[in-house]
């Protein structure tokens, strides 16, 4: 188990605030970046990684768009869309889920 920086998986102030009230509780990354049981912290809440899974764009559903701050699953490829330039959505591209709750 490691202390990670909340920015290694939470890119940007707002996805952190986002965590912090509780609206963000799993990101999807192209890599793996924690294993279950890694903390970091925000603002003196500790956050936990419960797990961490290899899935595809495919996989994913408007649930975990919104549980990573999106209306859906249309309004998340958007958001991917304008942060990554040259991005298209590919069912087949692999990625990395990241859930975490606050620690007890």
């Amino acid at each position: 188990m490691s202390e990670l920086d909340p920015g290694t998986l939470l890119p940007n102030d707002r996805m952190r605030q986002q965590a912090l009230d509780g609206e963000v509780t799993q990101i999807h990354r192209g890599q793996r970046y924690a294993e279950a049981g890694d903390t970091f912290e925000i603002e003196g809440t500790t956050f936990e990684v419960v797990a961490v899974d290899d899935r595809t764009l495919g996989d994913m559903t408007d649930a975990d768009a919104r549980a990573e701050g999106a209306r859906d699953l249309d309004h998340y490829k958007q958001i991917l869309e304008r942060a990554h330039e040259d991005f298209e959505w590919e069912d087949d591209s692999e990625i990395v889920r990241h859930r975490f709750q606050p620690a007890d």
